[in-house]
């Protein structure tokens, strides 16, 4: 019969063994978010290439995923994680400069932050014990709704999460429900008109805010074979950078 320190030796050899396997596969899906996010907008460097708005879809609704993980994994979405708000509030306003820099003639709505900020707090609120954390959700819910057009993806964006939280706790057939959310939040008549119309780019962003959602679901549920470098907190700092080095990069072509 094994002693307590054997065992234990056993669980921690497990979850060694299981923990960096999901760890990778979150980390991987965050660098796909970004990696979307930076096709996405080098579509305003100056180039043609107004195809990358399809996989320009998948950025927000895998990042949003991302929330939704860290949320409902252990006691986080039991209380209000004030660190985690902390960080996407003060690179919120870190990012608005950067933001209003590069896209300049394009800007209708403050940068992505603060709907994830928003998003997280929502589905903080959506699973909570504790009546603070159900309080401050249900306010957040109220701000994206009366500020939506303030809101980059809108009332919509900051739902997603939530969205999402249906899926972990669910069944991965409910990925209909964050797919149609996350058609909602982006230009969704835009998309539908330009479909009815036969364009390519349209029909293309239409499966992608459709299918993305279900896409990074099945992505987790995957365990990557290969390293993936970890995504810790100092990659808060790619979404003002990323701004900065395209503006610099528009600056030398144009």
């Amino acid at each position: 019969m094994k002693t307590v320190e054997e065992q234990n030796s056993v669980v921690s050899e497990a979850s060694s063994a299981i923990g960096p396997v999901r760890d990778r596969a979150l980390d991987l899906l965050k660098w796909l978010a970004v990696l979307t996010m930076v096709m996405d907008h080098l579509r305003y460097v100056g180039w043609q290439a107004n195809w990358l708005y399809v996989p320009g879809r998948l950025a927000f609704a895998w990042f949003c995923l991302a929330i939704a993980m860290n949320v409902g994994r252990g006691s986080t979405g039991a209380r209000v994680s004030w660190k985690y708000l902390t960080w996407l509030a003060v690179f919120s306003v870190l990012a608005e400069f950067p933001y209003r820099l590069f896209m300049a003639d394009e800007v209708t709505t403050f940068n992505v932050l603060p709907t994830l900020a928003l998003g997280l707090l929502v589905a903080q609120g959506a699973i909570a014990r504790s009546l603070q954390a159900r309080m401050l959700g249900l306010l957040a819910l109220v701000t994206g709704v009366v500020f939506a057009p303030q809101l980059m993806f809108g009332a919509f964006g900051v739902l997603l999460p939530t969205a999402f939280l249906l899926v972990l706790r669910g069944s991965l057939w409910l990925a209909v429900v964050p797919g149609v959310v996350c058609l909602l939040s982006n230009e969704w008549p835009k998309i539908i008109d330009g479909m009815l119309w036969g364009d390519p780019i349209a029909i293309g962003a239409l499966v992608s805010c459709l299918l993305g959602p279900a896409l990074g679901l099945a992505l987790l549920r995957w365990r990557p074979a290969f390293g993936v470098w970890p995504m810790r907190r100092w990659a808060y700092l790619i979404y003002p950078l990323h701004f900065l080095m395209l503006y610099a990069l528009r600056t030398l072509i144009l």
